[in-house]
């Protein structure tokens, strides 16, 4: 266990702590075949789409309000001292958006599971058919004066020769260097100037994050750039996220990420097809 990665091997010696709260975070769409329904004892479902994105924002998987957040948390039963354990069906993917969004908000026990449910199956652990239903909700209230890990669009476009605050794009290369079509069809690919591009993947292997020596490799130039702030960015906020975790424990200047991320900067910026 480190300060913001847990092992399989701790999730399964600590499954029955009663201050332990499982979050399941995945996609619908990026749950794999043959496990549709099936998640690790006592986990809940997190709905990051439907009720924890605000949902009247233009662009998609918005931060939501404070008020949806302590709704959200209060029928998941998380308190102050509670201890969260977030993971995805395979390996990493939205996971790191969940963690990013409790670090935001003042939370500061909360931890992705390492390589997810596939690396839980593989490592011989038991899953379950059904999603725990039992929680009693909480009366959870967040009390941050004010959020200073989101950046915006006005932000990025005051900053953007900067030395010092650097923008990392987590999008694939293509989509960077516009050689591929973004997936959002009304988009041109492209991307924000002087930023750099870092493809989530890119700290990632088997499904599971690369060691800290593998990551300073992997951020090197930057690292060696010694800004005062990362902000990182993708094409709707949640693959930032990854770049984000990835870099907290070799990385130490302040790091935010730019919530409406390339959606954003395409559609303001007028680089529609």
């Amino acid at each position: 266990m480190n300060k913001n990665i847990v092992s399989t091997t701790w999730l399964a010696k600590s499954i029955n702590d009663p201050n332990l709260i499982i979050l399941d975070a995945t996609f619908p769409a990026k749950v794999p075949k043959g496990l549709e329904g099936k998640c690790i004892k006592n986990a809940q479902y997190f709905d990051l789409k439907n009720k924890f994105s605000d949902l009247e924002a233009k662009f998609p998987s918005t931060f939501p309000s404070i008020e949806q957040l302590e709704k959200g948390c209060t029928e998941l039963g998380i308190q102050k001292d509670s201890i969260i354990v977030i993971y995805d069906m395979a390996g990493i993917y939205t996971s790191p958006r969940i963690w990013w969004m409790f670090k935001t908000i003042g939370i500061n026990n909360v931890y992705v599971l390492d390589g997810g449910l596939t690396k839980w199956i593989a490592d011989g652990y038991n899953i379950v058919n059904n999603y725990n239903t039992t929680i009693k909700s909480s009366n959870f209230k967040i009390d941050l004066p004010s959020i200073d890990a989101i950046r915006k669009h006005d932000f990025i476009k005051k900053h953007i020769s900067s030395e010092n605050i650097i923008t990392v794009d987590a999008r694939s290369k293509g989509r960077f260097n516009n050689t591929e079509e973004d997936p959002r069809k009304e988009l041109k690919s492209g991307h924000i100037p002087n930023s750099i591009n870092i493809p989530y993947t890119e700290v990632l292997k088997n499904g599971c994050f690369k060691t800290d020596t593998e990551l300073k490799l992997v951020f090197k130039d930057i690292i060696e750039m010694n800004p005062s702030e990362l902000v990182f960015s993708c094409g709707s906020g949640i693959t930032a996220c990854i770049l984000l975790l990835a870099s907290e424990n070799i990385i130490s200047c302040k790091k935010t990420i730019y919530d409406g991320s390339w959606t954003e900067w395409a559609t303001l910026e007028g680089l529609l097809k």
